[in-house]
């Protein structure tokens, strides 16, 4: 965070030529934000300190881990696209008084997220767009800067676990159903193709979200 205060200014000649100072958070205003969406467990570090320059100028850095709960629509598991969003408000300060603003493009904090995203992970990040607008309560309008990520999910794992077979197990009820084999023989394979289907169910309801109002297409088929 950045901000300026014009009542905290000095010339740096007249002090040793010091031009910055580091104070505790609590020794001057700071601008309060929140995170809108639900969280469901954060950690902050014990850094509360802030920079301050003979300009007036505040600098405030703080590194911030949330998890954050997003809706998800699944309907094309495993080739399915997401977005979450990460509002950020001050509903203390309205935008009379405060106006947040983004000092970096999405395209430069697209660069930096690359650089701590997790390359190796089940999704790939692959857009970053910042949305500022103003929300109205009380009769008052407050700043509210969002910022969209949006996620794809990598299917190869996927594809090769559970649609192959599930694929398999198709084709291979097909040829039981067309074979030239007895009735015993296809009651037989019907029920192994039954249980493996079921079982191929079991592990999809596993390992998908429950956030999702619609269950995915190899769901439902």
């Amino acid at each position: 965070q950045e901000w300026e205060n014009t009542f905290v200014t000095w010339d740096p000649q007249d002090f040793c030529n010091i031009s910055r100072v580091i104070l505790p958070m609590d020794a001057y205003w700071y601008p309060p934000i929140f995170i809108l969406e639900r969280v469901s467990g954060h950690h902050s570090t014990s850094l509360e300190s802030v920079v301050v320059m003979h300009n007036g100028s505040f600098n405030f850095t703080q590194t911030f881990q949330a998890t954050l709960t997003c809706s998800l629509m699944i309907f094309k598991f495993p080739f399915d696209t997401q977005t979450c969003n990460l509002s950020i408000a001050s509903f203390l300060y309205p935008a009379t008084d405060l106006i947040m603003m983004t000092r970096r493009t999405p395209a430069e904090m697209m660069n930096d997220s690359h650089s701590f995203f997790l390359t190796d992970g089940e999704w790939k990040f692959t857009n970053l767009s910042i949305v500022r607008y103003f929300e109205e309560l009380n009769e008052e309008n407050f700043c509210v800067v969002t910022y969209m990520i949006s996620l794809e999910r990598r299917p190869t794992l996927y594809i090769l676990n559970l649609i192959l077979p599930t694929c398999a197990l198709y084709l291979l009820d097909m040829a039981v159903l067309f074979g030239p084999s007895s009735l015993e023989e296809k009651i037989n394979l019907q029920i192994a193709i039954i249980l493996g289907s079921s079982m191929l169910a079991v592990i999809l309801n596993d390992i998908l979200p429950t956030s999702s109002n619609k269950p995915p297409m190899i769901g439902t088929g």
